[in-house]
């Protein structure tokens, strides 16, 4: 017998069955990996399963007392969760709310299609918000419902799951919030009972949109970071109504028609990187999704003179270069009139306003309020984007609130410039300053309160730069 070809043969067969033991090894190590990750659907029935310990995270701001557990209150059972919603005036929390999240590994919560709880109050009230999905870390998959009408007998809220394949290891499995701004500040009680992950036949014809559904065009340039909005997620629902779900951005796969234009992350921010065109579509799963955002990139931003003026000189309401004063908001959409929607962004960290649809738009600073009697202007750089129509004015109004520091008080006072071409230029920042010594209708400026923009057409306008100054 040649033993010389057996020593090889048997290395070989050796070989090959220590690479089988091994691959099976291996294949048993995933199957353990994947089976830590509990497909468990209940999250309350009578009391808390499967969480760990340390599972109740509320918001800042809210009662942080506001959830017990009740023994004698449930939906055909005698347990229930039991959330104390304060008086807004409450110096321990103006409102409830928070997480539950699961004490250790999430779950895998692919088979279903829903998470779904029974709950009621102690009167007719509309929650601010139910869902699921936020972990406090990076809350992926955060999904919600908001303005949910809820009675004083118990009835189920099914929250639908925008892609359940994405839902792999999920620790966030329950939040709300609850306040009381329709209840004119009075607490009241919150009983949730069966919380729970189904998979149900009855919520059919899924759709998802971005922009709200909408076919929006925003003009951009190289280096513009800017968010995709109005992400949900549509189902019919068994009483026949379309219910819509705030639904997070990773739950989408989204496309960009030019990469070479725009690019578009995992959640949602679009980023300009090239001239010209690109259109952004998403999918949600299979799904199709309607809506999209066509970015316009003009190539290169050039940013607005950069202020030289001393910091003690300068009352600042918008600009990097100085520290602002508190400012409620630079735009408080002033229904029903106002059509300016805001999509501020930002250039190599330089911040601008950017006004769509600019008709008016409102900037208030009331808390406090801005003494500028030993300021001598106001200063702010303009930047419109398309053409300048004919007849094209920008109006640029101060107003002073008075001695009472209240909006129509009977002691407001208002200045209102108007400039137009050759002033306005398309393509090109336009520094205005208004000396204080020439708004005659404003009689005092101890207490300024508003800046109103107004005499848009429609278009796109960016600003920058606003502030006070004394020369």
């Amino acid at each position: 017998m040649n033993t010389t070809l057996l020593k090889p043969l048997n290395k070989a067969i050796i070989l090959m069955l220590s690479f089988i033991f091994i691959f099976s090894c291996q294949n048993d190590d995933n199957d353990l990996q994947e089976a830590q990750f509990s497909n468990n659907p209940f999250v309350f029935t009578d009391n808390f399963i499967g969480l760990g310990s340390d599972f109740y995270f509320p918001y800042g701001g809210s009662k942080f007392t506001s959830f017990s557990v009740d023994k004698s209150e449930g939906y055909n059972s005698n347990a229930s969760i039991r959330i104390d919603v304060p008086n807004s005036d409450d110096l321990n929390g103006a409102y409830a709310g928070g997480i539950f999240r699961i004490d250790g590994p999430g779950r895998n919560l692919t088979e279903y299609n829903a998470l779904t709880f029974w709950v009621k109050a102690s009167q007719g009230v509309n929650i601010g918000e139910f869902g699921f999905g936020e972990d406090f870390g990076l809350n992926k998959y955060i999904t919600t419902i908001p303005n949910v009408s809820v009675g004083t007998s118990w009835s189920k809220v099914i929250i639908p799951i925008p892609d359940a394949s994405k839902l792999l290891q999920e620790r966030g499995v329950f939040r709300y919030a609850a306040g009381t701004q329709g209840t004119g500040g009075s607490g009241y009680i919150l009983w949730i009972d069966e919380i729970k992950f189904e998979k149900l036949g009855t919520i059919a014809h899924p759709k998802g949109t971005i922009a709200f559904g909408n076919n929006i065009t925003e003009t951009s340039f190289i280096g513009v970071n800017s968010d995709i909005e109005g992400m949900q997620f549509i189902v019919n629902m068994p009483n026949a109504i379309n219910l819509q779900v705030n639904a997070s951005p990773y739950y989408f796969n989204f496309k960009s028609s030019d990469p070479a234009v725009a690019t578009v992350s995992e959640n949602g921010i679009i980023t300009t990187i090239g001239s010209g065109t690109s259109v952004i579509t998403a999918s949600l799963g299979s799904i199709e999704t309607t809506g999209s955002v066509t970015i316009k990139s003009l190539g290169s931003f050039s940013p607005a003179p950069i202020p030289n003026l001393p910091p003690e000189k300068v009352i600042s309401i918008f600009s990097d270069t100085y520290t602002n004063v508190p400012v409620n908001y630079y735009n408080g959409y002033w229904a029903p009139w106002q059509t300016t929607v805001s999509n501020d962004f930002s250039v190599q960290g330089n911040n601008l306003l950017n006004y769509n649809l600019f008709n008016f738009v409102g900037i208030e600073f009331t808390s406090p309020t801005i003494n500028a009697t030993m300021m001598t202007h106001i200063h702010l750089d303009v930047y419109i984007p398309g053409p300048i129509a004919p007849g094209r004015q920008l109006r640029v109004i101060v107003v002073d609130f008075g001695n009472d520091k209240a909006f129509n008080g009977g002691d407001d006072t208002r200045h209102s410039t108007t400039f137009t071409a050759p002033k306005l230029v398309s393509g090109n920042w336009v520094s205005i300053d208004i000396p204080f010594s020439s708004m005659t209708g404003l009689v005092s400026r101890t207490n300024l309160a508003q800046i109103i923009l107004e005499g848009g057409d429609g278009s796109s306008m960016y600003v920058d730069n606003i502030y006070f100054y004394k020369l």
